[in-house]
């Protein structure tokens, strides 16, 4: 059986150490309110998500704007709040468990729903093989793109071209080479990992992003 490594945090610091890798993660830290204050004046936008968890489940997206914060979590969207009723909000969401702050990227969309791929790697015999490379839209109304939450996967291929108007060779090359610096990364860290399911975005300008990293993919 494939070693199971829930806590989103232990894989991240993992990747971060990596001296490729790291430029293609978004700044990602533990949450405290002070990270949570620096990051949003510092980015405007941020994604808050549960060190354990799967599926989407947990998400919070904050953003900053003139009249107030906006914070998107499941269905519902609240506007314009004040910091402190945002604050609030968000440990009444968090329930005491331990959450990241990651940056809040604008990812290349479908008619304006957010798109991002999962590199499902195996390994068999002691080798390891790429499984498959899939698109996956987000449900309308929804930042979080995964199955469990809604969203509908694509062909690679088909998702590349309709959010960005792109060759698709290119960007599946680099997020595969990326999938595989990673898996080699974690393996040493954590010896026993049979399958690795990597998570990316690409901005509006194709820029390619490690989102996160799952020790048991779908």
């Amino acid at each position: 059986m494939s070693r199971l490594v829930p806590n989103k945090w232990l894989k991240t610091n993992v990747l971060l150490r990596h001296r490729e890798i790291v430029k293609h993660i978004p700044e990602t830290r533990v949450y405290s309110r002070a990270v949570l204050v620096r990051m949003l004046n510092q980015y405007g936008r941020v994604v808050m998500k549960p060190c354990i968890g799967f599926g989407g489940h947990g998400l919070i997206l904050i953003s900053k704007l003139r009249s107030g914060y906006t914070v998107h979590h499941h269905e519902k969207i609240l506007s314009r709040m004040s910091f402190g009723t945002m604050l609030a909000l968000v440990e009444r969401l968090r329930r005491k468990r331990a959450y990241l702050v990651q940056r809040g990227l604008v990812l290349a969309s479908i008619s304006g729903r957010p798109v991002d791929y999962r590199v499902k790697l195996l390994r068999r015999h002691g080798k390891w093989f790429t499984k498959a490379i899939v698109g996956r839209l987000a449900k309308p109304g929804l930042f979080v793109t995964n199955i469990h939450s809604g969203g509908t996967v694509l062909r690679a291929n088909d998702a590349l071209r309709r959010s960005l108007s792109i060759s698709p060779h290119a960007k599946k090359q680099e997020m595969n080479r990326l999938s595989y610096l990673g898996m080699e990364a974690l393996t040493r860290a954590f010896p026993g990992i049979d399958k690795l399911g990597f998570d990316y975005g690409l901005d509006r300008q194709g820029n390619i992003w490690m989102l996160e990293v799952n020790t048991q993919p779908r």
